[in-house]
């Protein structure tokens, strides 16, 4: 199991994954930790699948389907703080 060594480190991670798989590298520069990645049409429900499968697989930590809520999915912020609680509640 690779887990992220540091909730900064898991940020970077997943910021990477969101601006290469879902906003074309984000040339723009737009996305930012705070980000409503929702209100912005950013994340439907393929890419929450997606980007849940590489929660898992990517960053080793598992995600239950009682996680995967608006509260936990609106912005980087709040996907890395479930990401790091996750990754603390599993080690």
């Amino acid at each position: 199991m690779s887990q992220p060594v540091s909730e900064e480190e898991t940020s970077k991670r997943i910021t990477e994954f969101i601006r290469e798989r879902f906003l074309d590298g984000d040339p723009q520069g737009e996305l930012e930790p705070g980000s409503p990645l929702l209100e912005w049409g950013v994340l439907n429900s393929l890419r929450v699948a997606r980007l849940i499968a590489f929660i898992r697989s990517d960053l080793g930590v598992p995600v239950s389907a009682m996680e995967i809520n608006p509260d936990n999915l609106r912005d980087v912020r709040s996907i890395t703080a479930m990401v790091t609680r996750l990754a603390r509640a599993g080690a």
